[in-house]
């Protein structure tokens, strides 16, 4: 819902750890709306740059529109620095592993459930590294997301030859298990995922049925949202950000 001249706004948003569903805790930030709610959740998964500036301001947005939002630290057992060097060194070893990530994605949603002020209803959404993760997610954790939000997420359609032991099954491989609706945005002049990719995804989609849309914008490359860096497109972005609006106020209840 908009925010009126004279309604009351306020939020928090700190540093805390949730347990993962492996056991671990893990840090991650929270924003969330001051006030009784209930209030639907999402879990926002950084991008391949790391746990940065970009996705705590975005958690925030979240939290500014009537969520409760909370993104995980995936690479919290790497170590800790600045956002770019814990990223480099993510990197350096082979990545975090999907099997974590999906663990950490569902402590997560069961961290937001469990609070008093919660409707009971959690999305995820992800850009980048962060989309594809949110596509895995999505498909391997029956019942427990609501929607998912891919934004150009790269290798849903995985090569075989780009399988590591960290990364070993194509996302698109899980695709008949998908468990809720997903919303895809991406840029016709991306690269990874190219519009090539993103058809396929569809198409796999299309195949077993599932509850989807997508929209690939013209002009827009990868990472078109991100309004720090040369590829952000403020047209293409803005209406995105509507869409992801309208999607998660459909089916959280917000």
């Amino acid at each position: 819902m908009p925010y009126t001249t004279d309604q009351y706004e306020g939020m928090i948003a700190e540093t805390i750890t949730v347990q993962s569903e492996d056991g671990d805790r893990i840090h991650a930030y929270i924003a969330r709306p001051l006030g009784p709610g209930p209030f639907p959740g999402v879990v926002l998964i950084n991008h391949l740059p790391g746990w940065d500036e970009y996705y705590k301001e975005a958690t925030r947005r979240f939290a500014h529109h009537g969520y409760i939002a909370i993104c995980p630290d995936i690479y919290c057992r790497v170590g800790h620095g600045t956002s770019d060097d814990v990223a480099a060194q993510a990197r350096a070893q082979g990545g975090v592993t999907d099997d974590q990530v999906v663990a950490d994605m569902s402590g997560t949603a069961g961290f937001i459930r469990s609070l008093p002020n919660s409707n009971n209803k959690v999305g995820i959404i992800g850009s980048c590294s962060g989309g594809r993760h949110t596509f895995l997610v999505a498909c391997r954790t029956a019942g427990v997301f609501d929607a998912a939000v891919d934004c150009w997420g790269g290798n849903v359609v995985q090569d075989a030859e780009k399988l590591t032991p960290a990364q070993p099954v194509s996302p698109l491989d899980y695709a008949k298990d998908l468990d809720c609706p997903l919303l895809g945005i991406f840029g016709e002049e991306d690269q990874s995922p190219s519009p090539e990719q993103v058809a396929i995804h569809e198409e796999q989609l299309k195949l077993h049925n599932k509850d989807y849309e997508f929209h690939v914008y013209q002009g827009a490359g990868h990472g078109f949202f991100y309004y720090d860096r040369p590829p952000y497109r403020q047209e293409q972005a803005m209406d995105g950000w509507g869409k992801i609006w309208e999607f998660f106020g459909k089916l959280l209840g917000n």
